[in-house]
């Protein structure tokens, strides 16, 4: 059991130092794009939203139940790439299941909560 989780953690991990490093890449190559916009973050969420919905979308028709390919695609490379990615996947998977209250309540929550809790820290690491 526990070869199983540090092998799937090595999967993640892998994938992560990947998603991260192609996150910063994209940072770098459109740095003087963002001019008071935060576009980069903007292009890697979105793309990020992509890639695991194709990503989850290939898994789900080809693969059966979780396999090191999906812990290294989704969880990982999309993972290091941008958490949005993962979020946005969540929310539509509770759409599908019916939970659309869920699914509301999760971006609602996620979204107002987290601005707000980024001002807290902001205010009292001053």
């Amino acid at each position: 059991m526990m070869a199983e989780i540090f092998k799937n953690i090595f999967f993640v991990g892998v994938g992560s130092f990947l998603g991260g490093a192609a996150r910063y890449l994209v940072s770098v190559a459109m740095k003087g794009v963002s001019a008071g916009f935060p576009w980069a973050t903007l292009v890697v969420n979105l793309l990020g939203c992509l890639m695991i919905g194709l990503f989850a979308g290939y898994i789900n028709k080809n693969m059966s139940g979780e396999s090191y390919v999906a812990l290294f695609l989704t969880y990982g490379v999309c993972g290091g790439f941008t958490t949005f990615s993962t979020f946005s996947k969540e929310a539509l998977t509770m759409l599908q299941c019916g939970n659309y209250w869920g699914a509301i309540c999760y971006v609602g929550v996620s979204v107002v909560l987290g601005i707000i809790l980024t001002a807290c820290g902001y205010m009292l690491a001053q």
